[in-house]
């Protein structure tokens, strides 16, 4: 039998907040099944919710996020991982000029607390 997961246990198991989920459905992230009002997530779904978070923890866009899913759906496991390589090498790019810039700020703050504490004494 297929794991189907109800909106509730969706969101403790990802521990996401309604809101989050709902917005994910909205921006056609998640496609749930539907029986009346209800919402049912079947193991598509929880890999596709895993896939999010995944990128959504590498600072990967949610529209970059669908438009690498809609991939899969049309073209395929092969183009899905071709295009996974683009977004990952544009994303570590993005990763390493954020550590460059961080690094200068963190110099920059030093220094001027070095400079200001030795002002005090």
């Amino acid at each position: 039998m297929t794991e189907r997961l109800t909106f509730k246990e969706m969101c403790a198991k990802f521990d996401v907040t309604p809101r989050t989920l709902r917005y994910y459905e909205y921006i056609e992230l998640l496609q749930p099944e539907r029986e009346g009002r209800s919402r049912f997530y079947g193991p598509k779904e929880s890999a596709r919710m895993t896939l999010i978070l995944r990128g959504r923890k590498f600072g990967i866009k949610l529209e970059e996020m669908r438009q690498w899913l809609l991939i899969y759906e049309k073209e395929g496991t092969q183009a899905q991982m071709r295009a996974f390589l683009d977004m990952a090498d544009n994303q570590l790019a993005n990763l390493h000029e954020q550590r460059a810039q961080l690094d200068e700020a963190i110099e920059e703050l030093s220094a001027l607390r070095a400079e200001t504490a030795s002002n005090l004494d």
